[in-house]
């Protein structure tokens, strides 16, 4: 898996190791992101219902979500402005893509201040292997995984 360079977290609270070393995909292709995913962990306590987000567009990519977020209810969206390889900017907030696999059934999202992450799936019926897979490279990512909520 090709990865792009690290950037470090602030020191504070949040879901990720503070120092951890963080990459996201370089091998992501936004194109392959468009369409509805379905939201089956993140962290934080279990306080809502999963959520689920849908990408559109050509050129920048528009993200509409509504996503179970450190146990609250989280809604929103707007374009997803490309910030390095594997790298958006969505309402003001960032979601690197730690991961996808070959087909594009899976997504690992995280940021580098630790404050959220969570995994989506096209169906939201992940496979027990693309969902060990995704555990991997969020604990890889420093991420805490004793708090990672699977819906």
């Amino acid at each position: 898996m090709a990865c792009s360079a690290p950037t470090l977290p602030p020191q504070q609270g949040g879901y990720r190791k503070a120092g951890a070393p963080i990459y996201s995909s370089v091998q992501v292709e936004s194109a392959r992101l468009a369409g509805d995913w379905r939201q089956v962990a993140a962290f934080g306590p279990a306080g809502c219902a999963p959520g689920g987000v849908t990408i559109s567009g050509k050129g920048t990519l528009q993200a509409s979500y509504r996503l179970c977020l450190s146990g609250r209810d989280m809604k929103g969206g707007g374009a997803m402005q490309p910030a390095g390889p594997g790298r958006f900017v969505v309402g003001g907030r960032a979601w690197w893509v730690l991961w996808a696999d070959a087909d594009y059934r899976t997504l690992v999202i995280g940021t580098p201040d630790g404050s959220f992450g969570f995994i989506l799936d096209r169906t939201g019926s992940i496979s027990p292997d693309r969902l060990k897979a995704a555990r991997e490279i969020l604990e890889w990512n420093g991420y805490d995984l004793s708090r990672l909520a699977v819906f």
